[in-house]
């Protein structure tokens, strides 16, 4: 499963075979890619520019949710995942790529009145979230949620945060933006804190689908992180929860 390469001619003509009804929808895609990219100047614009897409015919879709049966699924996973891994009440968490609150609402009603943080590049997403706030009742939680145009996290305290999640940011990320946010991420944690992130894995080529989804094998994003100063490892036991991405936990040296 890891090992292919989702750009390759062979697995798509594979593919196609395999799932005919999808080739219009994959051709719609690959055109409104084109187009998009050619309208934006940077990825962030571009993926800005999608999810506004994607947010239009539906919010949880935006977020990679079929439905909201998967939204709220997804959403329990990851919050249950967190639960066994160290995270309390008490913690202050940063959420990055927060979208419209799929775990956020878990952690912002777990969480101790105005201990989350969510960030997202996309307005369009966190007016959704905005609702969903409304929806599980949780005003009263004073979550914080901020619009940001990239990750080098400037407008935040040093040493603030600690618990930094993102969830399903860099398997839509290029390297270039993963490395920004490696680079600066460490300043705004606490000295024992901890930066989960999961991403697509290939145990292969690395790779690309369209401007979209990026595949990278761990030791890329390993050695990333040590190269900016933070140790990282990979989390075997996410992968054991049926998700189709994989995990990398990052902490401050001792």
């Amino acid at each position: 499963m890891h090992g292919k390469n989702r750009s390759g001619l062979s697995y798509k003509i594979a593919y196609a075979i395999r799932n005919p009804d999808r080739i219009s929808g994959y051709a719609r895609r690959r055109g409104r890619d084109a187009m998009l990219w050619l309208a934006t100047r940077d990825h962030v614009s571009y993926y800005r520019a999608v999810m506004r897409a994607d947010a239009t015919r539906s919010s949880d879709g935006a977020v990679g949710s079929r439905s909201r049966d998967s939204w709220l699924r997804v959403g329990q996973l990851q919050f249950d995942y967190l639960l066994r891994h160290g995270l309390t009440p008490g913690m202050r968490m940063l959420e990055i790529g927060c979208g419209n609150l799929r775990a956020g609402r878990l952690f912002i009603d777990y969480l101790d009145t105005g201990n989350y943080y969510g960030t997202d590049i996309s307005p369009d997403i966190l007016l959704s979230a905005e609702h969903t706030i409304s929806e599980f009742g949780l005003q009263r939680k004073l979550p914080h949620l901020t619009l940001i145009d990239d990750l080098r996290l400037e407008f935040l305290p040093d040493e603030c945060f600690d618990v930094v999640h993102a969830h399903s940011v860099f398997s839509h990320s290029p390297l270039s933006v993963i490395e920004e946010c490696l680079a600066h991420v460490g300043r705004v944690m606490a000295p024992a804190a901890f930066f989960d992130f999961t991403f697509d894995r290939t145990d292969g080529a690395e790779h690309q689908v369209l401007r979209e989804d990026f595949y990278y094998q761990t030791e890329t994003l390993i050695s990333l992180a040590r190269r900016h100063g933070l140790d990282a490892c990979f989390m075997p036991d996410w992968e054991e929860t049926g998700h189709q991405q994989s995990r990398i936990r990052v902490t401050r040296p001792a």
